[in-house]
């Protein structure tokens, strides 16, 4: 048997529609090479019904031949979905006699439960994020386009020392502790750049958080119902800044006014929905970042640092007083009634005070403000475009809980806004949170960024330390991303935020030079040193052709470097780009959005060895065939293309080729003889070919 031939996955050419709702009579198809096959089943786990009579839970249901090509037959075969998950896979007999069975994992002997494929009736991801172009903003870091609302040195004391105003852009952050350094990046910097944006592609902004916030980070939220003005707007200013050696934040009066007055927090409110408005103009959409496991310490709820009891027209903190409304959002060790005022004996996050973790499973009051606050920011005025969910599964004290909470917020969120994006940072496996009814997708570490960065640099994503047998392993390479690919459904796998590089792990480009270790030990100039832009290249090029939602950390396309936390944290460098890398990626993104296939399309390893990639995105319109070589020596390969259906006699045309020095976009044809290619690879070096069309 042919088992080259042999393929089926979740995309629309093999489920029709690929996104069910219950009770719907659908479509399953496969392929097998021409007249190899004795008979084609399809196994199911679960109830379904076909046009075969007696198909009931567990039965093996015939495929019918309904198609054939030169090279390939399709089988199909129509069931009727039912209420719950459907899971299958196929049982194949060769004309050889030989069976053998096909799941998410490809050709196996033994079909296990685990890599069967899953229909999930009624979950569907929006349109819009499928395959998608992102672009992440650290908003502080970005662009400063007003400076009248930069926090200024000792506007408040936080976490050992006073906030500190960085008035030079290119200066490089601390090496440690630079979370109270502020570059004055804020939203009209992000509206002043948003020819930049269009012009580079992007689709979707995704911001780190912007609610008010003592932090440059903003994952120790103040207040969710409003935007920091120190990234908005300050419409009323004054009061004092902290004199020399004052750590009490009750004198910090002009931090009071700024982040509490509620004529700056409703116009910052304003302002923001302008920001959003003039975004959807251009035809691009938003996503939030949602911090709802843990809030900060200057939080309203809390008031540790006595902002709001200064500032009046608030209810009392849960530090402050023992009859706060707000005290059981928290969960407190010591509740003998001496406690307070200035109770902290409470569960932090990690056991970080500055975190304090929220506790639902005590305050139904708790939950449905957090729900309240899911709706608010997809709704009118606002009307974001989605959610980026901070250590979703951390949240609750129990998974039961946590569960149940996540089921909450996709109906409180969808009923308001059902385009909505519900997307979840997450490591390890995410299966039992993208069963169709709480989150929609996740930040996609186990099956992009971690494969990708150990097979093009053998480094880990913190530059924590380097694996050199893992640098170049193909074999592990498409086992691991075979297998974490496999915990996602199609509709999950196409809206997965596949970055290179974010706020929590170090750059990309410098992950290329090999260093392990951190800005503290190494310095900001060692993240620089030795980087490889080819490799980069490469890089991009996988992002831009792999399933899922590529997203761009900023300043990534213009050369930015930086160890991890808080060297990754750099600003972006405004007047000093590496201009090459930003037409580059403008390149690679136009051919990533100009065809439906990079989106939804399916994808199948062609062939892989040491150091060498190849692979094909492709529906039944257009067919790719990408090669990567990350060998530091020239290949020449005999690539197979037919299984990407691809003519066995024909053309390819490059559409981009990247090499040590740099790209080429220039016009130049392959020819296809025997369902192969045969080409010659520079060292670190990349290739997207195009079925050319008659």
């Amino acid at each position: 048997m042919n088992k080259q031939a042999l393929f089926c996955d979740g995309t629309g050419v093999y489920v029709i529609p690929p996104e069910p709702v219950e009770d719907q009579k659908i479509i399953l198809r496969f392929r097998t090479a021409k007249d190899d096959v004795q008979e084609a089943k399809v196994v199911t786990r679960e109830t379904c019904y076909s046009d075969e009579e007696g198909s009931d839970k567990g039965k093996t249901i015939f495929m019918q031949k309904e198609q054939t090509t030169d090279v390939f037959d399709y089988y199909n075969v129509k069931v009727q979905i039912g209420t719950e998950a459907l899971r299958y896979y196929f049982e194949i007999k060769g004309t050889d006699g030989e069976t053998i069975y096909y799941n998410r994992y490809g050709t196996v002997s033994e079909p296990l439960e685990a890599y069967d494929f899953l229909l999930i009736p009624n979950f569907s991801t929006p349109e819009w994020a499928k395959g998608a172009v992102m672009y992440q903003i650290y908003t502080d870091r970005f662009c400063n386009g007003d400076f009248s609302n930069d926090v200024v040195t000792g506007e408040y004391y936080y976490l050992g020392a006073r906030s500190e105003q960085i008035e030079d852009w290119n200066q490089k952050p601390a090496k440690t502790m630079a979370i109270r350094e502020f570059y004055g990046g804020d939203l009209q910097g992000v509206l002043d750049k948003l020819d930049y944006l269009e012009e580079l592609g992007v689709e979707v902004i995704y911001f780190n958080p912007l609610f008010v916030s003592p932090s440059n980070h903003k994952y120790d939220i103040q207040d969710y119902d409003y935007i920091d003005p120190h990234l908005a707007k300050i419409v009323e200013d004054g009061g004092d800044i902290l004199p020399e050696g004052c750590t009490d934040n009750s004198q910090a009066t002009k931090y009071q006014i700024r982040t509490a007055g509620k004529a700056n927090l409703e116009a910052s409110n304003a302002f923001f929905a302008h920001v959003v408005e003039e975004i959807h103009k251009r035809g691009m959409k938003v996503i939030l970042d949602g911090v709802f496991n843990h809030c900060g310490s200057f939080n309203k709820w809390m008031d540790r640092e006595k902002i709001y009891q200064k500032e009046g027209n608030y209810e009392p903190g849960a530090y402050c007083s023992a009859d706060s409304p707000y005290r059981d959002f928290f969960r407190f060790f010591n509740n003998d009634p001496g406690a307070w005022p200035d109770n902290g004996n409470y569960d932090g996050w990690w056991g970080h005070e500055t975190l304090p973790k929220l506790n639902y499973e005590d305050s139904v009051k708790l939950e449905n403000y957090i729900l309240g606050i899911g709706k608010k920011w997809v709704s009118s005025p606002y009307n974001v475009d989605g959610w980026r969910l901070d250590v979703a599964a951390d949240l609750g004290t129990t998974k039961e809980y946590n569960h149940d909470f996540w089921k909450r917020f996709r109906m409180a969120v969808k009923s308001a806004n059902p385009q909505a994006i519900i997307l979840a940072e997450h490591y390890g496996d995410p299966k039992e949170w993208l069963q169709g009814d709480e989150w929609d997708t996740v930040m996609n570490y186990d099956a992009f960024m971690e494969p990708i960065t150990w097979f093009l640099t053998g480094m880990e994503k913190h530059s924590d330390s380097s694996r050199p047998d893992l640098c170049n392993n193909a074999d592990y390479f498409v086992n691991a991303i075979t297998h974490h690919m496999a915990a996602m459904t199609t509709p999950s796998l196409q809206t997965a935020m596949n970055e290179l590089s974010n706020h929590d792990h170090s750059r990309f480009l410098t992950r290329t030079n090999h260093m392990t270790g951190r800005v503290e030990h190494l310095g900001h100039e060692a993240a620089e040193s030795y980087t490889n832009s080819a490799i980069m290249r490469e890089a991009v090029v996988m992002q831009m052709t792999w399933p899922g939602a590529p997203t761009i950390y900023y300043g990534d396309e213009a050369g930015v470097c930086g160890f991890t936390d808080p060297d990754n944290r750099r600003t972006y460098p405004w007047g000093h780009e590496d201009k090459e890398m930003i037409e580059f990626h403008k390149e690679v993104i136009a051919i990533h959005k100009r065809y439906w296939a990079f989106r939804t399309g399916s994808v199948k390893m062609l062939m892989w060895q040491e150091g060498v990639l190849a692979y094909a995105r492709f529906n039944d319109r257009r067919q790719f065939v990408i090669i990567v070589n990350n060998r530091s020596e020239a290949v020449t390969l005999h690539v197979p293309v037919w299984p990407a259906e691809v003519p066995m006699q024909g053309f390819m045309r490059r559409m981009i080729y990247t090499y040590e020095e740099g790209y080429t976009t220039e016009f130049e044809e392959y020819i296809v003889e025997n369902g192969e290619i045969v080409l010659n690879m520079g060292k670190h070096s990349a290739i997207i070919l195009k079925k050319r069309e008659y």
